[in-house]
């Protein structure tokens, strides 16, 4: 059998680690997806209070903002191999334990997040590490090509998750948490099974304070990655309506659980075809302004969502958030990995963790806070022209961004710190 070309799109798959890695993060997704959606549903169902959602998020994002220095620390000071294996199995007993309350049928929602505080602080520590962890399972040369491939599969998880946590949240309520249970401990076998590159010998394990703050430092000073998380942060922040779907599914399209598994799976199905779209036909020139313009499109499209009151319009405005925001984190990420030492890299990650989970779960109270003061549709309208707003100001503000070219010269020069 012929070899693939070095540089072709599938030639990652040559690289076994790269799809053990690829399949653990699969498995992890889905069942973190099916539990999603079971939480959002058993908690509205308790509470019938959209502010009640927005807690969820806040429960999970508190520990990542409070432990990301040291998360990134350890990332870059451990095992990056035994620290994301460990999340997995700590993952695993939080979807045990929601097993567990849901048998219990809670009167409140205070032990569900409770633990969902365990499983923020559990992924707080994971997300560093299994993103400083996928360089070293690839080529340089085929990271790029890489990233979209592991995109593309992490979106296709994204996609399958949600609905199939709508599908069975019916039939099986707490079974759904021992499937993600299952599908947790899967993935940590695949990941004990890798063999990564080590890292460069001789880092020291004690971790001082101006260890905790290279990667503050590093996004804070290196222009292009500083406006590339912050755009990010401030779109999905106030242009994000995941947490709200619950109240669109019953109260404003008219549909079950189902049909809020389908319009959670709506982005994601954007998403997949975008990142597969880009596996075989990488950003060429003017790759900045293509990601401003895009986060301009995910607003409109939010738009767009908040003004529908027809479900298959509904989902094509969420299939197109999802298509245009993907461009956005593929930019992104190529600025945080390809421009970043490996010795600071799990660092540098855990500080753009932040801001990913600034936007996703504090945006997720964002949105049940401002659902509570003004309505649903007011909340998500006005969240999708403020995104639009921040696209302007930040084309404004970083130049840098504006004129970045092709994402091959982040391989050389970090972005510049102009």
């Amino acid at each position: 059998m012929t070899a693939p070309a070095p540089h072709a799109p599938h030639a990652v798959f040559a690289h076994r680690d790269y799809l053990r890695f690829q399949l653990a993060r699969f498995l992890s997704t889905v069942g973190t997806q099916v539990a999603s959606v079971a939480v959002g549903w058993q908690v509205y169902d308790l509470t019938h209070r959209k502010l009640d959602l927005g807690y969820v998020g806040l429960a999970q994002f508190a520990p990542a903002v409070g432990l990301s220095l040291v998360t990134g620390a350890v990332a870059d000071r451990f095992d990056r191999k035994r620290v994301v294996a460990l999340c997995h199995l700590v993952i695993a007993l939080c979807f045990v334990a929601l097993f567990a309350i849901a048998r219990s049928r809670p009167a409140t929602a205070h032990p569900i997040y409770a633990v969902l505080v365990a499983f923020g602080t559990a992924r707080a520590f994971l997300g560093p590490s299994n993103q400083a962890m996928l360089p070293s399972l690839v080529p340089p040369e085929l990271f790029g090509t890489a990233m979209a491939w592991g995109a593309s599969i992490w979106q296709v998880a994204a996609v399958s998750g949600p609905a199939l946590g709508g599908v069975l949240w019916g039939p099986l309520r707490e079974g759904v948490f021992a499937l993600a249970a299952l599908c947790s401990l899967a993935s940590m076998g695949l990941i004990v099974a890798l063999r990564p590159r080590p890292s460069p010998p001789g880092t020291p394990r004690r971790i001082s304070w101006d260890d905790l703050l290279v990667g503050v430092r590093y996004v804070w000073h290196t222009r292009l990655v500083l406006s590339t998380v912050t755009l990010d942060l401030f779109a999905v922040l106030f242009g994000g309506a995941v947490a709200l779907l619950p109240v669109f599914a019953r109260d404003i399209l008219h549909t079950d659980a189902w049909g809020m598994g389908m319009l959670r799976s709506a982005p994601a199905v954007g998403a997949a075809a975008m990142a597969l779209w880009l596996a075989y036909h990488p950003l060429g020139r003017h790759a900045g302004r293509t990601m401003l313009l895009c986060v301009a499109l995910f607003g409109a499209a939010t738009v767009v969502f908040g003004l529908s009151q027809n479900f298959a319009l509904s989902l094509v405005a969420l299939v197109v958030t999802g298509a245009v925001d993907m461009v956005s984190v593929v930019v992104r990420q190529h600025a945080v990995q390809l421009a970043t030492p490996d010795a600071m890299r799990g660092r540098v990650s855990a500080v753009n963790l932040v801001f990913v989970s600034t936007s996703n779960e504090l945006g997720e109270f964002e949105s049940g806070l401002t659902a509570e003061w003004f309505g649903p549709v007011r909340a998500v309208v006005g969240g999708g022209l403020a995104t639009i707003a921040v696209v302007a100001l930040w084309a404004w503000r970083f130049p840098v961004l504006r004129k970045l070219d092709s994402l091959h010269d982040l391989r050389h020069d970090g972005g510049g710190d102009a």
